[in-house]
């Protein structure tokens, strides 16, 4: 009996210790995961983000947006569609710039190797709260589904729709009603250890958002001046590579041509105002925190429908 007792008191203690002890999951993310990503995904713009990057990869450190931007594109450190300053780092973008430091790294144009770019690229990312990486099909585990209670429950989601106002980008399936006024671009990808099949991100916006105590504006539309003709980046589009091209892009990745010249500068990643003769200051088209119709010609991308090929509403945790 009296073994019996102490075979029993040893498996509780066992239990008791696998229970407190931090779950650790074997992702492509380093590191013990702090918790699913919030409701709202971090928003930081791409000017931000590259004149931060700069300085994190040993280039020369400036605070302009534009002159950060084109250091990085003469060593072929770029999104896809190019850099536009305004438009916020979603997690597809942060893999093309991932792949696109590896390959500078690798080709001597940075003045370290690939592990060690790799090191800091992902310190820019953890500094904005961008605890993202790409998912890589390795072809031997899927990803398995996290307990629910890892998850922002659909009530806590829709309550944060009708406090807060619809998010630019989030991981998580909107509520009905707010459904429509989003696109699902189909990139997965891996948030402090928990993995998604794609992500949200709203048709239309323009708004002020707070990057470490900055404020700053992301956008997804752009206005020249001179033809007061509006320009709109369809994130489905940017995401299969039709879209308009910012600065650094090659034309020959099958962009989509303003037909201005210079427009990757002069309209892409212009300043936040402009001022015209007679001090006149020209503010970004819409007003901030709205959101509007899609400019005439300007295409969406329905979302799927619920229960079709997309998410449901919660990510997967491996």
């Amino acid at each position: 009996m009296k073994g019996l007792s102490e075979r029993k008191l040893s498996v509780l203690i066992l239990i008791l210790l696998i229970l407190t002890m931090p779950i650790v999951v074997n992702s492509q993310t380093e590191g013990t995961p702090s918790g699913p990503p919030p409701i709202a995904a971090p928003t930081v713009s791409e000017g931000v983000f590259a004149v931060k990057l700069v300085f994190t990869l040993g280039l020369s450190p400036t605070d302009d947006e534009i002159e950060a931007e084109s250091r990085l594109a003469e060593i072929g450190i770029l999104p896809r569609n190019g850099w536009i300053a305004d438009y916020p780092v979603t997690p597809d973008i942060v893999g093309e710039l991932q792949q696109a430091v590896f390959e500078a790294a690798g080709s001597g144009k940075l003045s370290m190797n690939k592990e060690e770019a790799e090191k800091r690229y992902n310190e820019t990312l953890a500094e904005f709260g961008l605890s993202i990486m790409p998912h890589v099909d390795r072809g031997t585990e899927e990803p398995r589904p996290s307990a629910s209670a890892d998850y922002p429950t659909p009530a806590t989601i829709n309550n944060y729709y009708y406090s807060d106002g619809p998010p630019v980008v989030t991981c998580y399936a909107p509520p009905p009603s707010f459904y429509n006024m989003y696109a699902w671009v189909p990139y997965p990808f891996w948030w402090s250890g928990f993995w998604f099949p794609g992500f949200f991100i709203l048709h239309d916006f323009h708004k002020t958002v707070v990057v470490n105590r900055r404020v700053v504006f992301v956008s997804n539309h752009f206005r020249d001046i001179g033809t007061n003709r509006v320009f709109r980046v369809d994130p489905v589009a940017r995401f299969q590579g039709r879209t308009f091209g910012g600065l650094g892009a090659s034309r020959a990745r099958g962009l989509i041509s303003t037909g201005i010249p210079g427009s990757d500068r002069t309209i892409f990643n212009r300043p936040r105002g402009r001022n015209l003769p007679g001090g006149i200051m020209v503010e970004p088209p819409f007003s901030r925190g709205k959101v509007r119709p899609s400019p005439p010609g300007g295409t969406r991308v329905s979302p799927p429908p619920r229960g079709s090929e997309g998410p449901s509403e919660r990510g997967r945790r491996r």
